[in-house]
């Protein structure tokens, strides 16, 4: 009946068609690549921060001291996992950290993929040095817990810059790279 249904007597028209896909506008919401690169470089100058704390404590003999109380850090401290092929770990995480820091002030593709490679190696070990913690020594060190939150935090980052913005510098020359996440 040409979108007229019959009902009785009269006739009724159809009703509007039910919208199944939200107008563009209404889409994700992406953080602009500046505030990634941002929260990325913050993140990462605490992490800095924190495997320089480690790092100088422990090459003047002692250990972080556990803000909670208790032995957890001088355990971890102690503990032939706070090594790696003779260098301390948290020595390794500053330079984590200062590749991660470059990668975040760096535009470009290269950052871009550099900053997740690099963030998903420092993740990694990060998850196995907890797996340690927990499950090997017995022992919670929070400042191996901060760098570890910290360096998932800039996993995510990493991620959402990678993800979100690879290729942007091509926009120009007709890729679009937000295609697709209307």
């Amino acid at each position: 009946m040409n979108g007229h249904r019959a009902r009785g007597a009269r006739i009724v028209p159809d009703p509007p068609p039910i919208r199944t896909k939200l107008p563009a506008r209404y889409g994700p919401v992406m953080p602009s690549e500046r505030a990634v690169r941002t929260v990325a470089a913050l993140l990462a100058l605490a992490g800095t921060g924190v495997a320089t704390y480690i790092a100088v404590v422990e090459a003047g003999g002692g250990a972080p001291q556990c803000l909670a109380g208790g032995h957890g850090c001088q355990v971890a401290a102690d503990s032939s996992y706070s090594h790696l092929a003779g260098v301390n770990v948290a020595v390794l995480g500053i330079a984590g950290y200062a590749l991660l820091l470059l990668c975040a002030l760096a535009g470009g593709d290269v950052a871009r993929v550099a900053g997740m490679a690099i963030a998903i190696v420092g993740f990694g070990y990060s998850a196995y040095l907890t797996y340690v913690e927990l499950f090997v020594i017995d022992a919670i060190c929070e400042w191996c817990v901060a760098s570890g939150a910290l360096m998932t935090l800039l996993l995510v980052a990493n991620l959402v810059r990678a993800f979100g913005y690879l290729g942007a510098g091509l926009v120009g020359a007709g890729h679009d790279p937000t295609a697709g996440h209307a």
